[in-house]
């Protein structure tokens, strides 16, 4: 220890001495400090112009939804410029929750009966106070979808909710069951592949508000159950258009990314024990069906789906089950204007799974790539607290969806 603490003297007597005698304004004000600092940041800002802030590729499968796209949401062609100090993918899903804003949201609860005996939980932002549109009869609404594990507190559903709010639109969240704090009533829940909550919330909003216009955005999960939803549907379905944030085309490749160990650990550990927290506070209900001690020995989210989430939606196996979940069979039956957004890093999505050609095919889907931007992150900005990218997409989709639809009829 007093060998430590002398070279620790000596090293800082001798720093002294040199900052005293060879820079004597100090650090920046150097030769050698200011032209390393500048030499850095060159460098980074080099990099990050070069390597890191790109256009977005946009794909579609027709020319009629690619021009209206461009000429009506401008950010499908803007240069994205992710945070510069987190734009690396594994950052920015990790960082988005702390980060950005959660916007004060006041909800409406309802409780609806599903076919079931079961209910499902919708949270309503009715916007009463809309200068655009004032008529609740025919105020627009849009129903929003969240993810995995997600609820309307999410702070992506709450900047939904926000955006549509300033468009003077109305916003529904729909909660998968047992997700949101409702009591679960009959020994299901959810799942991607299955879509018949789904199809009861929309046909309930369409009683609701007839002559209302309805839109949807789903994300991640809620994205994938909005796609395969579309595809059973084709064209019998009230929704105007559609768009979807960090699917997860192929469940096979989604899940194989998310078990290299790095993800692994990240990610697929904690949404695991997310998914186990659920079944835990449902457990009385639950155990009478299911095996729920050999559930919560998951490690992985392909364990649970093994385990549980297969077995209740009656696939003979978890591959089956996986298949079906997977929205990219599903895409060439899609007759409704959809708009995607992934990133190529995002290890939720790989990009090597994400469909470009199958959207091709389809003059209703465009699919829109950014370089960076991670699993529902695409933060931008010096410190994105208020907006991201995603946000802008959403917004400007919604309003020329709502305001502009009647270009979308017809796009073969």
């Amino acid at each position: 220890m007093i060998s430590l603490d002398f070279n620790f003297n000596i090293l800082t007597r001798d720093l002294s001495h040199y900052l005293e005698n060879q820079v004597k304004v100090g650090l920046f004000g150097s030769g050698v400090g200011l032209s390393l600092v500048l030499g850095f940041s060159a460098a980074y800002t080099c990099y990050y112009l070069i390597s890191v802030a790109k256009k977005p590729q946009l794909i579609s499968g027709g020319k009629k939804f690619y021009h209206f796209l461009r000429e009506q949401c401008p950010v499908v062609s803007e240069t994205y410029y992710p945070t510069f100090w987190c734009w690396e993918s594994r950052i920015q899903t990790l960082l988005r929750p702390f980060v950005t804003a959660k916007p004060g949201v006041i909800y409406r609860n309802e409780l609806i009966k599903a076919a079931d005996g079961g209910q499902i939980s919708l949270d309503w932002f009715d916007n009463d106070d809309s200068l655009s549109h004032p008529d609740p009869a025919t105020r627009p609404t849009v129903l929003l979808l969240p993810g995995l594990t997600g609820t309307s507190r999410e702070s992506y559903i709450l900047h939904m909710v926000q955006q549509s709010r300033d468009l003077g639109y109305r916003c529904v969240v729909f909660n998968n069951r047992g997700v949101s704090g409702e009591t679960l009533l009959t020994p299901r829940t959810y799942c991607a592949a299955n879509t018949e909550d789904l199809e009861t919330v929309i046909e309930h909003i369409q009683r609701t508000y007839e002559a209302a216009p309805l839109m949807a955005a789903g994300v991640s999960m809620g994205g994938m159950m909005l796609a395969n939803y579309l595809g059973r549907k084709g064209r019998e379905t009230c929704l105007k258009g559609v768009v979807v944030f960090s699917a997860g085309w192929d469940v096979f490749e989604c899940t194989a990314s998310l078990e290299k160990p790095l993800d692994r650990f990240l990610f697929n550990s904690y949404l695991t024990s997310c998914l186990q927290s659920s079944v835990h506070r449902h457990r009385p209900v639950l155990e009478k069906c299911y095996d729920i001690d050999h559930v919560m020995k998951a490690r992985t989210i392909r364990e649970f789906d093994e385990r549980f989430t297969s077995i209740m939606f009656g696939y003979p196996t978890n591959d089956d089950y996986y298949h079906d979940a997977s929205p990219v069979h599903r895409l060439k039956s899609v007759q409704v204007p959809m708009l995607c957004l992934n990133a190529a890093d995002d290890v939720f999505s790989p990009s090597h799974a994400i469909p470009v050609e199958a959207v091709k095919q389809n003059p209703n889907l465009a699919m829109l790539i950014t370089h960076h931007g991670g699993h529902i992150g695409f933060l931008e900005g010096l410190w994105p607290r208020q907006s991201t990218y995603m946000d802008r997409v959403f917004k400007q989709f919604a309003k020329a969806v709502i305001e502009q639809g009647n270009r979308l009829k017809d796009l073969s």
